[in-house]
C-alpha cells in the first residue's frame, strides 16, 4: 500500500529541533517527520558508521540525518553518549554557537530492550541490567535537560517532549513488565511533569507521550515480519493488528511542535493515538490507531482481537 502523505503537518521552517536518542526506532521517525515539516534537527545517538553500541546493529545516526534532510529538512549527525555529561555539554554548546536556541527538545534516549525480563520479581531479575536500564531510561535524560534546557529557555515556546512507554492514566494503575522498567517508564512521566512546572516561567512546555503498539526494526525483527508486510504476524500475535508505524509518534511530535497553543498541554500526558484524534494527523496507511483505548476495552477484556473501530 501506498504511505498516506501527512497533510496536516505543520510548517516548522526555522525551527531547531535536538531529537536525544535518534539512531532507530521511535527517534528515528521523530527526527525524519520534524524534517518533513521543515526543521533543523539535531540527531544523536552512539552509533554511527564507525563505532557500534552494545546494540551491535546497522542502523546509525549518519543514516538518520539523511533520511531527514531527504525529507525536506536540515539533519546534523552528532555522537552522544547521553551518560557522559561533557558529551551532552558539547553537543550544548555546538547547538548555541551554530544556532543561539534550541525550540524542541525530544528526550527519546532508551537502549533498554535486551535489558529488561518480563514477569521477573526484583530479586529474581538480572541486578546488573536492571540498574543499568535505570541509568539509560532515567539519567541520561536528566542530563541532557540538565545541558540543553538553558538553549530551551531562552525565549517563550520552547517544548520538550519526553518520550516514554504508556500514559499516566494507564500506567497509574497497572504493573509494566518488571521492577526496573515500571520504574523507568514512569520516572520519564514524572519527568514531563516536573519540567512543566520548571520551564513555565519561561514560557516553556513539557509533554509526556507514548506511542502505541510499535513497529520498530527490532519489532518487526522479532516476529518476522517487515513494514509492509506485519499483518502476516496476526496469525501468531492477533492482537498485534492494533500496532502502528514508528512515522505514526513522529507525526504526532509534529503537530505538537506545531501547535501554536501549546502551552495548554503543559505537563500533560498523551498518546500517539489519542493526538492523531486531535490533531487530524494519520498512521502510514491512512489509519489512526487508538492502542491504549484497545488494550482497555478489548486485550484486557479477553476479547478477541478485532481493531475494528480503534484505527
Amino acid at each position: 500500500m501506498r504511505d498516506m502523505p501527512d497533510t496536516s503537518a505543520p510548517d516548522l521552517s526555522g525551527k531547531i529541533a535536538l531529537v536525544a536518542g535518534a539512531t532507530r526506532g521511535a527517534g528515528r521517525a521523530i527526527a525524519v517527520q520534524l524534517g518533513a515539516a521543515g526543521a533543523t534537527v539535531y540527531v544523536t545517538g552512539r552509533t554511527t558508521r564507525e563505532q557500534r553500541s552494545e546494540y551491535n546493529r546497522s542502523e546509525t545516526i549518519e543514516d538518520t540525518a539523511e533520511l531527514v534532510t531527504a525529507a525536506g529538512g536540515t539533519g546534523i549527525a552528532v555522537p552522544t553518549d547521553h551518560l557522559v555529561p561533557e558529551q551532552v555539554r558539547v553537543l550544548a554548546d555546538r547547538i548555541d554557537a551554530e544556532h543561539g536556541r534550541l525550540d524542541v527538545l525530544v528526550n527519546d534516549v532508551w537502549g533498554g530492550e535486551r535489558l529488561f525480563e518480563f514477569d521477573k520479581p526484583v530479586w529474581e531479575h538480572d541486578l546488573d541490567n536492571g540498574l543499568r536500564l535505570m541509568r539509560l531510561g532515567v539519567e541520561t535524560h536528566a542530563i541532557t535537560s540538565h545541558f540543553v534546557l538553558p538553549l530551551l529557555v531562552r525565549r517563550p515556546g520552547g517544548l520538550v517532549i519526553e518520550m516514554t512507554d504508556g500514559t499516566s492514566a494507564y500506567n497509574g494503575t497497572r504493573y509494566r513488565n518488571s521492577y526496573f522498567y515500571d520504574l523507568v517508564k514512569n520516572s520519564v512521566l514524572r519527568m514531563a511533569f516536573v519540567l512543566a512546572h520548571e520551564l513555565k516561567p519561561h514560557g516553556g512546555t513539557a509533554v509526556a507521550l507514548s506511542p502505541g503498539w510499535m513497529r520498530s526494526e527490532m519489532m518487526l525483527e522479532t516476529l518476522g515480519v517487515t513494514e509492509d508486510t506485519w499483518r502476516d504476524a496476526l496469525t501468531e500475535v492477533p492482537h498485534f493488528c492494533i500496532s502502528e508505524s514508528t512515522a505514526y509518534v513522529g507525526r504526532a511530535v509534529a503537530a505538537l511542535a506545531g501547535d501554536p497553543d501549546i502551552a495548554r498541554r503543559n505537563g500533560e500526558s498523551v498518546s500517539s493515538g489519542q493526538l492523531a484524534q486531535e490533531y487530524g494527523f494519520t498512521d502510514l496507511d491512512g489509519s489512526r490507531p487508538d492502542c491504549w483505548r484497545y488494550l482497555v476495552e478489548v486485550e484486557e477484556t479477553g476479547k478477541p482481537a478485532d481493531a475494528t473501530g480503534y484505527r
